[in-house]
């Protein structure tokens, strides 16, 4: 287990703004961040990467020169991160965060306010709540699973992984390739027995040992502030924005990343950048691909929505991030903590 920091005085506090896509988590974030001096975690896999800007709607230069930003902008575009990866980087900027405020007078520990924000939901999962120890690798099962979704599809391997753990196919779309197999994989190591496992542990599919083996950041005070818009506000801005990103210049910036580093790169198969890859391909006409890029977020933000309601002790605030009533009410309840 991680060990707690050991603070003489209260536990600091975390904020996490949390919501689905294009509800203004960066906005809300960044205005938390210039009113208490903070530092914002990114928790959105797909903004790590390097150089895929336009689709992923990361915080200007303006904006990240203006206040510190962590995990953004860090991953090569061929390199793979997980949610394990993603969480021990994330605790140890908050320790640093976290240690940087223990030094400071009383009267100015509020200027080291550690903020994530982002819309990864298992991320935020494995940063709070931990990951369970799970097996290793195998790279000659993940290959054979690679060569099973291009023969068959991916809806092949999704079917695999209801089979053989219903809640995490809930959880995982069909098109996420890299996640049902790392399911998948977690599930069969899982059946086989070993020396130290018992029949039943032998038996327990991924979500099951998720329950049974997590480690909770501990240190830390969390409040989960979690934006909620109408459903209608919410689509029109998914819309808007998918619309905008093709305006200006996603095409072009995939045609880019991708005459630079091939199908390889992780980020490609994200939403908007897939949709674009499709039009570059000839699959679909340019009108076509915004208006599937537009469904797709949608119904991304319908899971995120699900994902986000099971989170515990939210503060939900309804309304969009950029709103300010929004603002003073998430300002007025950060008081409240700090």
């Amino acid at each position: 287990m991680e060990r707690a920091l050991n603070f003489t005085q209260r536990e600091p506090l975390v904020v996490v703004v949390l919501g689905p896509t294009a509800s203004g988590k960066t906005a809300l974030a960044l205005a938390i961040a210039r009113r208490f001096g903070g530092e914002i975690v990114n928790c959105d896999s797909v903004a790590m990467y390097r150089e895929f800007e336009i689709g992923t709607a990361k915080p200007t230069a303006a904006e990240r020169a203006e206040v510190p930003h962590h995990l953004l902008d860090y991953v090569d575009p061929l390199t793979d991160v997980t949610a394990g990866d993603y969480a021990r980087q994330a605790r140890q900027i908050l320790r640093e965060i976290a240690l940087r405020r223990n030094i400071l007078r009383e009267s100015e520990q509020r200027n080291a306010l550690p903020i994530i924000s982002g819309g990864t939901g298992l991320y935020l999962r494995a940063l709070l709540e931990g990951l369970f120890p799970g097996p290793q690798r195998s790279e000659d099962l993940r290959n054979k699973l690679r060569g099973r979704a291009e023969k068959c599809g991916t809806e092949r391997l999704h079917r695999i992984l209801r089979r053989l753990d219903v809640s995490a196919a809930n959880r995982i779309h069909a098109n996420d390739v890299p996640k049902m197999i790392r399911a998948i994989e977690v599930c069969l190591a899982a059946r086989q027995p070993s020396r130290r496992s018992s029949p039943r542990t032998s038996r327990l599919n991924m979500t099951e040992l998720w329950q049974q083996g997590r480690d909770p950041l501990q240190g830390f005070r969390i409040l989960r502030l979690g934006l909620s818009p109408e459903r209608e506000v919410l689509y029109a801005r998914i819309n808007k924005r998918a619309e905008k990103m093709f305006d200006g210049g996603l095409i072009a910036e995939t045609e880019r990343l991708l005459a630079k580093y091939g199908e390889q790169a992780r980020p490609l198969s994200s939403l908007g950048y897939k949709q674009a890859l499709q039009f570059l391909r000839g699959e679909v006409d340019r009108e076509s691909a915004l208006a599937a890029a537009q469904q797709a977020h949608r119904n991304y933000a319908k899971r995120q929505i699900t994902w986000f309601r099971r989170e515990p002790d939210v503060h939900w605030l309804t309304g969009v991030g950029n709103n300010p009533a929004i603002e003073a009410e998430a300002m007025a309840i950060i008081e409240q903590k700090l």
